[in-house]
């Protein structure tokens, strides 16, 4: 009610915008690109009476030196490392960073002043699907390595509540392939974690042959990999984190959430892979409606 009140007021009288709550946000890059610009116009467009601009990293000062009133959205590594070079500053909104890159580079305490939109595909709602797609599996095999290992106290508990198994491999390289084959030959299905030291263009041929070879469906770890075999996988897309952001720009950056999954995500099949393995065509907004609606555990 108060946001629509907001803009009312706004298309009525434009002039009174400082007077009501408009914001600066910046949105910070390590340099101007057309996905950048399509990014910031589309916030713009979302948020009329605030004023939306991009920056690249060379024309920020240091971080302490903005007012604490600027909204800051990170889009890259470069404005992340360009935010962390001092604790002074605003609170920004971190993009395009993972699960196990976050883990790698905070393992004990991530600073306070960041909110980190998780990038990767919820590993929560990648059981769910598989749940869905594959009611007859019960075994899920994950293959981790040292840096992805700790998802692995978060899947159990979900992987329980479904009546699903996990099915955990230590992987220690490309040349590891023993513990894929040993993955393989123990599982029902492969649920692929956003780990780049795992799943990456080098070693993308070699799991998904081997998961053919065997009948065994990979699903993740991301919506790219499914265009180049696996069998499904849930997504964020620009639209969904435009609608994010959108929310949370509405709140108070004290309100903002230390890390979150967006509300809003689609699923991404691959049609001629479920025909290969003999499983029905995969219905994207069907699958995405199944997994939004079962309950947390």
């Amino acid at each position: 009610m108060a946001r629509a009140l907001r803009l009312l007021l706004l298309c009525l009288f434009p002039w009174v915008s400082t007077c009501v709550g408009a914001s600066e946000v910046l949105l910070i890059g390590a340099d101007s690109q057309p996905s950048y610009r399509s990014f910031t116009a589309g916030l713009q467009a979302r948020r009329a009476g605030d004023t939306v601009a991009f920056r690249s990293v060379r024309q920020m000062p240091r971080p302490g030196a903005l007012s604490s009133d600027v909204r800051l959205i990170l889009l890259d590594r470069a404005a992340l490392d360009w935010r962390l070079g001092e604790a002074a500053g605003p609170t920004a909104l971190v993009l395009r960073v993972n699960r196990v890159q976050a883990q790698q580079r905070w393992p004990h305490a991530r600073p306070a002043f960041l909110s980190l939109l998780w990038s990767d595909p919820s590993p929560v709602r990648q059981l769910r699907l598989i749940h869905y797609l594959l009611p007859k599996a019960r075994r899920v095999g994950v293959l981790y390595s040292a840096r992805s290992r700790f998802l692995l106290d978060e899947l159990h508990p979900v992987a329980r509540q479904l009546g699903l198994q996990i099915v955990p491999q230590a992987w220690t390289g490309p040349r590891d392939s023993r513990a894929l084959r040993e993955v393989l030959a123990s599982s029902d299905v492969l649920l692929g974690l956003d780990d780049p030291e795992l799943y990456n263009a080098i070693t993308a041929k070699n799991l998904l042959l081997s998961s053919y070879a065997r009948q065994i469906a990979l699903v993740g770890p991301t919506a790219g990999f499914v265009r180049a075999g696996a069998l499904a996988s849930t997504y964020s897309d620009q639209t969904d984190w435009l609608a994010v952001l959108d929310q949370l720009l509405d709140q108070p950056p004290a309100h903002w959430p230390r890390s979150l999954y967006p509300n809003q995500f689609g699923v991404s099949g691959n049609q001629q892979v479920a025909r290969t393995l003999g499983l029905q065509s995969i219905d994207s907004t069907t699958a995405a409606l199944v997994i939004e609606g079962t309950p947390n555990p």
